[in-house]
């Protein structure tokens, strides 16, 4: 029984290879599973509609997002030192 996918050959710079990679493994998926994704996505016409609907969520709310994510940078920001173990 003969599968439906057909095989080809990328040549990649090596640190482009290793950034799809990196970026497969972020994802759960193998880097065939992602570089059919991203194909898949760009001629679809998937990733520009999730890029609008991005674009569209930041224009409506990106001030809100915006101070949220300074509000939580504030809460993990390190205490100032103070006292003996301030630098001088």
């Amino acid at each position: 029984m003969s599968s439906a996918k057909k095989q080809t050959q990328l040549r990649l710079e090596p640190h482009v290879l290793a950034a799809g990679k990196d970026a497969a493994a972020a994802r759960g998926l193998d880097f065939n599973q992602y570089v059919q994704r991203l194909i898949t996505e760009d001629t679809t016409g998937a990733r520009a509609a999730g890029m609008a609907a991005a674009q569209r969520l930041l224009d409506a709310h990106g001030t809100f997002l915006q101070d949220l994510e300074a509000q939580l940078d504030a809460q993990h920001a390190p205490a100032p030192r103070t006292g003996r173990g301030a630098a001088a």
